[in-house]
């Protein structure tokens, strides 16, 4: 579960399900030649470190628009990408060691720049 921490006790939740990218396969595939349909959850990227040149990313081979945060090292928002096209690279403007790509159709309401999220 990916949810969006709070000075107030109650969290947001973001999406239901996530899954880690942890191994090199899956860093290395993300959501490569994947169908929009099984794309229902959060991908998390962990980078092992903060970075500007590692944390950019491509949409070669994934055939539809997602949602990208990038967090640093204390899970804070420090820049967002709505609506990545296919075939595309971003880069984000900031270092970040954490990368989440959501479904488009998510509404990333209330996630701004500094805001802290967390996943169990």
């Amino acid at each position: 579960m990916l949810f969006v921490n709070s000075a107030i006790a109650k969290k947001k939740i973001l999406c239901r399900k996530h899954k880690i990218a942890d191994d090199f396969l899956s860093r290395a595939l993300g959501l490569m030649f994947s169908s929009r349909k099984d794309f229902d959850y959060a991908l998390i990227f962990d980078l092992g470190r903060t970075t500007l040149v590692g944390a950019g990313i491509h949409m070669f081979f994934v055939f539809y628009s997602i949602n990208v945060l990038f967090l640093d090292n204390s899970r804070r928002v420090v820049d967002i990408k709505k609506n990545l096209k296919p075939f595309r690279m971003y880069s984000p403007k900031k270092p970040a060691r954490y990368i989440i790509e959501l479904p488009v159709e998510l509404p990333l309401s209330g996630i701004v720049v500094g805001k802290r999220l967390d996943w169990r």
